[in-house]
C-alpha cells in the first residue's frame, strides 16, 4: 500500500511535548523497528532542525537517520533503499524541489513511495506531495507546481498563518485545483492515493476539503480524529 501522511504542521519541530502525530507516523509502519530518514532540505539542512529530530525520535522505537543533500552519502540510491519512513521538513518548497530534482532524488522517492515506503512531513514536506499548492517560497503567498504524487492541491499552516485562508481561496478561485488545507496540528493520511482519514493532534484542529462550485469558493469540514 502507498502511504503519504502531509501534516498542516506539527510534529517535533512545532510541539516537542506533544508526540501525538510524530508517533502516529511511526505506527504506520508494520515492521518492529523501522528506519525513519529526515529529509530537512527546505531548511537548507539546518543543523538545529536536523539536531532536534534526532533528539525527538531517539527515545521511540525506531532507527532515526538523515538525507543531506550539502554533504550526500556516498550512494544516494543505495541509501533511500534503506529508509522506512521518510519525514520531510519544512522551510522553501521552491528550494527542496530544485534540489531533489538536480540529484534525481524526486525520482527515487517516487520508487519508495510505489514499493510501500511512507512519505510524510510538515509545511513544504506536505505541500510537495501534491500537484501544486499555496507557498511564501517567493516571500508573497502564491501557488507553486510541485511532485503530484497526490492529485489536487494543498495548504498547510491554514489556522497558523492569517494570510493563508485568504490566500488558498483567491488563488482556487483563480484556476488553481481544488484541494486540501491542513491547520497546524493536523495530518492527512493518503492511502494509494486518496484519503483515508485525518487526524490531529490538538482537539479542535481541522482539515478541509476547498473547491470551487458556481464561482464560488466552498469549505468543507473533513472528519478529523483527535489522537488521545
Amino acid at each position: 500500500m502507498k502511504q503519504i501522511i502531509a501534516m498542516g504542521g506539527g510534529g517535533f519541530s512545532m510541539e516537542p511535548e506533544n508526540k501525538k502525530l510524530d508517533r502516529y507516523i511511526l505506527s504506520q509502519c508494520k515492521k518492529e523497528q523501522p528506519t525513519i530518514c529526515f529529509i530537512p532540505t527546505a531548511s537548507g539542512d539546518a543543523e538545529g532542525y536536523i539536531e532536534r529530530f534526532y533528539h525527538a525520535f531517539k527515545t521511540e522505537n525506531c532507527k532515526p537517520a538523515h538525507l543531506s543533500l550539502f554533504s550526500p552519502p556516498h550512494n544516494i540510491e543505495e541509501f533511500v533503499s534503506q529508509q522506512d519512513i521518510f519525514y520531510v521538513g519544512g522551510g522553501n518548497t521552491k528550494n527542496l524541489l530544485a534540489l531533489w530534482r538536480e540529484w534525481e532524488l524526486d525520482l527515487l522517492l517516487k520508487k519508495a513511495y510505489e514499493e510501500g515506503k511512507i512519505l510524510a512531513g510538515l509545511s513544504a514536506g506536505s505541500l510537495c506531495w501534491f500537484e501544486e499548492g499555496v507557498t511564501d517560497s517567493f516571500g508573497p503567498l502564491r501557488g507553486l507546481q510541485c511532485l503530484g504524487f497526490l492529485k489536487g492541491s494543498h495548504c498547510p499552516h491554514y489556522d497558523g498563518e492569517e494570510d493563508r485562508r485568504p490566500a488558498f481561496h483567491k488563488l482556487i478561485r483563480e484556476g488553481l485545483k481544488a484541494g486540501y488545507a491542513a491547520d497546524d496540528g493536523t495530518a492527512l493520511h493518503f492511502m494509494d492515493g486518496e484519503l483515508h482519514h485525518s487526524v490531529s493532534s490538538r482537539e479542535n484542529a481541522k482539515t478541509y476539503y476547498v473547491q470551487l462550485k458556481n464561482e464560488e469558493v466552498v469549505e468543507t469540514v473533513l472528519r478529523t480524529h483527535f489522537l488521545k
